[in-house]
């Protein structure tokens, strides 16, 4: 049975342009990768759990903004790991200046044995679809690309 994921795709309108907000991964892995590396809060969750229960948990952990308001489900994405991505919508606001991301450990440098603590997530940006697809994790791009469906039927 593949993992699964589940994560929260917020949106808002500036000056009538929908932008939606992404978030960059933390750790030495990332640290000089852009294009491609960005996704959505996101994160692992158990049978047991609801998709949007996990979604919102996830959100929180990595941003550290609890997202109150009503979630759309956008469907699942399947990355190449086999890992299955459930993905909600919601409209917000969010500061990206007000982020707070949870921390994981890790050996770092490589075989060193010393042990760091990085972000989970080390920044947040609000980008235009446009600018979103370039940014975000080519498996991820279909939660942008069915926003943006949604919003086309309004």
């Amino acid at each position: 049975m593949p993992k699964k994921s589940a994560g929260i795709l917020l949106y808002k309108y500036e000056a009538g342009t929908l932008v939606v907000l992404l978030v960059h991964p933390g750790g030495p892995f990332w640290s000089n990768r852009d294009l491609g590396a960005w996704s959505i809060p996101k994160g692992e969750y158990d049978a047991g759990e609801e998709p949007e229960a996990a979604a919102r948990r996830e959100f929180f952990e990595e941003t550290g903004i609890a997202v109150t308001g009503p979630l759309e489900p956008l469907g699942e994405v399947r990355l190449k790991s086999g890992k299955l991505i459930a993905g909600f919508a919601g409209e917000s606001e969010f500061d990206i200046a007000s982020i707070r991301s949870n921390l994981f450990e890790m050996e770092w440098p490589p075989k060193s044995g010393r042990m760091q603590s990085f972000p989970e997530v080390d920044r947040a940006e609000w980008f235009t679809l446009c600018d979103a697809r370039e940014k975000i994790n080519a498996a991820q791009r279909a939660f942008i690309e069915r926003l943006d469906a949604r919003r086309e039927e309004r």
